[in-house]
């Protein structure tokens, strides 16, 4: 590992040239080049690995955007797009001598129509803000991601954010209409429509979830749905993991699509209640959330099979929310299990992978074995419906070695996702954090196929360079040293 240094990875002169014509291209205020402005933009949510940039940029329009491009085109500057910063894969944190280009100030609600269900966004509008602005007409947009409070819209696309709603309604990909950009080059494209169809390739499904890399967000258009009449919750109780994983395949298998089907085992039921008293069974070894929405009678029926469903699958205890508040209580508990990991250990990392459900009970036994092995805790809560992991691996990186062993434990849940037919990542995408996953998962003719699509959309390689597509010869090192047991994630990377 190769600690960061605080001292800046660039030239004063060329630091200086680049602001210079930033500042020439942009109003007053746009541009940050003082070391003690630059500082907050140093990382995202994966704070473990930080980078000081060399200039922030913070546009307004679409404009200014293409005039930064331009810039940084023609002085070969790379650039970093960042949202709010709340991504948890390294995706946002800056490249030592570039520019990050923050879209935070480019937060107006355009158009919202309740007609056709849709809302116009500029990228930096917060997601839970959509939400707001659409309930006087009895809509809302669907994916609901734990840090909805705070992401951004242009993050979620870059990153194909869900949340957990997104069993039944879908990830962003599946909500977003059309995505106006500005490539590399300066030009303005629009991806997508608002009709159901756009004409020739599908290029809006290979922007959706590319992580800044082939162009920069400056408009979206969203699918709006209408709020259901009626929500409910189940709080089921396991007192076996295994009988939790059966109870979820079985939920599925029944024919039933619940609003949402969240499960968090015992170490992160007992982290969560106290810090929210969200009314959970701590002596459960798993609980299992699942929601049911839509007219009364939907609802009052789909609750009374899951119920069925659940208790021949063996929940010990099952209890259904009677109100708005109950539900939203259920809730609150596991959308505040990253910061409730805080009452319980210094430091976390949180790991993201998708397997199949069938062999959720199989990881969750092998997630139980790599702690005995690493020697450290792990909380498990995540998607359950639709086999989206979120581990937490609890550690103390004031202790020595607790970090390496955190990012070695999280590389092995990657590699056992990927061996039984999963992916290294359902929503926080790949970044910096899960670069040499990839080459556990990818051959390398389908890695030269992404850098194809990469070269098309950004042949400088400016945009976000170093990210998500590890090279042929990054993997083939990779290969090497972890054959010999001498690899570690990140090895490299700068770290404070």
């Amino acid at each position: 590992m190769t600690p960061a240094s605080n001292e800046p990875a660039f030239s004063a002169e060329r630091q200086r040239a680049v602001a210079a014509a930033l500042n020439a291209a942009l109003p007053a205020g746009c541009v940050l080049s003082e070391l003690e402005d630059t500082r907050p933009y140093e990382c995202d949510g994966l704070s473990a690995y930080r980078q000081p940039p060399m200039v922030v940029v913070l546009p307004q329009d679409e404009a200014q955007v293409v005039a930064v491009l331009k810039v940084c085109r023609d002085m070969h500057v790379p650039i970093v797009p960042r949202g709010a910063g709340t991504g948890l894969s390294g995706g946002a944190m800056p490249i030592a001598d570039g520019v990050v280009l923050s879209t935070a100030r480019m937060n107006r609600i355009v158009r919202m129509d309740a007609t056709s269900r849709t809302a116009v966004v500029q990228p930096g509008v917060r997601n839970l803000a959509i939400s707001e602005a659409a309930e006087p007409f009895g809509l809302y947009y669907a994916p609901d991601p734990s840090s909805q409070i705070a992401c951004t819209i242009g993050g979620n696309v870059a990153e194909n954010s869900g949340g957990v709603h997104c069993l039944k309604y879908g990830l962003t990909v599946h909500n977003v209409l059309r995505v106006r950009m500005a490539t590399i080059e300066g030009d303005v494209v629009e991806l997508g429509s608002e009709a159901l169809d756009a004409p020739g390739l599908d290029l809006l499904a290979a922007f959706v979830g590319s992580e800044g890399m082939l162009g920069i967000v400056t408009e979206v258009t969203v699918k709006l749905v209408p709020k259901p009449a009626v929500a409910r919750v189940i709080m089921a109780s396991f007192d076996e993991v295994v009988k939790s994983c059966s109870a979820v395949a079985d939920v599925i298998a029944a024919g039933i699509i619940p609003a949402g089907l969240e499960m968090m085992d015992q170490t992160s039921v007992r982290m969560v209640e106290p810090f929210v008293r969200a009314g959970y069974d701590t002596d459960a070894a798993a609980i299992l959330l699942c929601e049911a929405d839509g007219t009364a009678e939907e609802v009052e029926e789909e609750i009374v099979r899951m119920s069925g469903v659940l208790e021949a699958a063996g929940a010990s205890r099952i209890q259904v929310s009677t109100s708005e508040s109950e539900r939203l209580k259920f809730w609150s508990g596991r959308k505040n299990a990253f910061p409730a990991a805080g009452r319980i250990s210094p430091d976390y990392y949180c790991m993201d992978g998708t397997i199949p459900r069938i062999h959720l009970a199989r990881v969750l036994v092998g997630i139980a074995e790599m702690e005995r092995k690493y020697g450290l805790r792990c909380a498990n809560v995540f998607h359950a419906g639709d086999g989206n992991l979120h581990p937490l691996i609890l550690f103390d990186a004031n202790q020595p070695d607790e970090l390496q062993r955190a990012e070695a434990f999280g590389a092995e849940i990657l590699a056992l996702c990927v061996e039984v037919g999963g992916t290294i990542t359902g929503e926080h995408g790949v970044g910096i954090e899960k670069i040499d996953s990839m080459c556990v998962q990818f051959a390398p003719a389908e890695l030269a196929a992404f850098h194809a699509v990469k070269g098309a959309f950004d042949p400088q390689a400016l945009l976000n360079p170093n990210k998500a597509i590890p090279t042929l010869n990054r993997c083939a090192e990779f290969g090497k040293m972890h054959v010999s047991g001498g690899r570690l994630p990140h090895a490299g990377l700068p770290r404070f």
